[in-house]
């Protein structure tokens, strides 16, 4: 298997980071829809599902910019990945102690 070049691993850390953003949203919006929460848990619920989507969008424009013109930034893309992956572990951890 050939090593990937920073352009290929930079389109990868943004996909993982843009997936992240998608989970996290989603599991959010899993949460707010939940009616046995107090109602300022579930607005927070919310406001976190739509922070989610707006860092997805912000991922998925430096993902398209990437693509289209072949312009990256490796450093950004890895701390996008991590706060992704970061952000997604801690989702997860409050959506079980929500339970």
């Amino acid at each position: 298997m050939p090593a990937m070049d920073a352009y290929t691993l930079n389109l990868v850390f943004l996909f993982v980071a843009l997936l992240c953003q998608v989970l996290i949203s989603g599991t959010s919006v899993e949460c707010w829809l939940r009616r046995d929460l107090p109602r300022p848990q579930r607005f927070t619920w919310l406001a976190l599902s739509l922070a989610g989507l707006l860092f997805a969008l912000h991922n998925g424009y430096a993902l398209e910019l990437a693509v289209r013109t072949g312009l990256y930034d490796f450093r950004q893309a890895t701390l996008s990945m991590l706060a992704g992956l970061l952000a997604a572990f801690a989702v997860h951890r409050f959506r079980r102690l929500a339970e």
